[in-house]
């Protein structure tokens, strides 16, 4: 009977840690960020190794946008960018846009100083005996002047970039895995397009890192 009681007290006494519920088939795993995504398409994403980048455009612009996506995709490390469409895990796809625009900037200053002085004074005095007699006066005056101006102004003319791109990436069955659109007014050692390559490439890598934490 007391045995009975003493391994009674000890299952009562001992801390079960409780384990996580795991991801069900057909369940929406949640990143950080707070979209859903669907687990099968969570899967293919995270498989993603190769990707073709397709064009975004025959204008020059449009071209310029791609060949900074791929440089930005390229530098990552993350992925094996290839030129063969047919040996891709994934198709990244996107129209960009890119708008110069100029800003007039005018500036002016004026500085006046000016001074005045005048003055005047006069008197006169007489006196006469036994029809002899004298006058005398005296008169004075003055008056200055100075007067100084200055002026300064300033005119400028600032181009303004600004770069657009939304991309989708595509499996080889047709299925779209991710898609972002970003914009940018350039970066202080870059230019709108450069920098913009880079904010599609880091969001992409921050969501497949957000997801693949998500299914740990």
């Amino acid at each position: 009977m007391v045995t009975a009681l003493l391994l009674l007290f000890l299952s009562f006494g001992q801390t079960k840690t409780p384990t996580p519920p795991p991801v069900q088939q057909g369940q929406a795993t949640t990143p950080s960020g707070g979209t859903k995504v669907d687990p099968e398409i969570a899967a293919k994403l995270l498989k993603v190794k190769r990707i073709y980048v397709d064009t975004f455009g025959d204008d020059a612009i449009s071209k310029q946008l791609q060949a900074m996506v791929v440089n930005a995709l390229t530098e990552s490390k993350r992925f094996i960018i290839t030129e063969n469409k047919e040996k891709a895990d994934a198709i990244l796809r996107g129209a960009a846009l890119e708008k110069t625009s100029q800003e007039f900037h005018s500036s002016s200053e004026a500085t006046s100083v000016g001074t005045a002085a005048g003055g005047h004074s006069g008197s006169i005095s007489g006196s006469s005996v036994n029809g002899t007699g004298s006058i005398s006066g005296s008169e004075s005056g003055g008056f200055a002047a100075r007067h100084m101006g200055a002026s300064d102004s300033v005119a400028s003319t600032e181009t303004i970039n600004n770069a657009r791109v939304a991309v989708r990436l595509v499996s080889t069955d047709g299925d779209v895995l991710w898609a972002a659109t970003k914009e940018s007014h350039g970066a202080k050692y870059k230019g709108a397009s450069a920098d913009v390559a880079d904010q599609i490439v880091k969001q992409l890598l921050w969501d497949l890192d957000k997801i693949g934490a998500s299914l740990r």
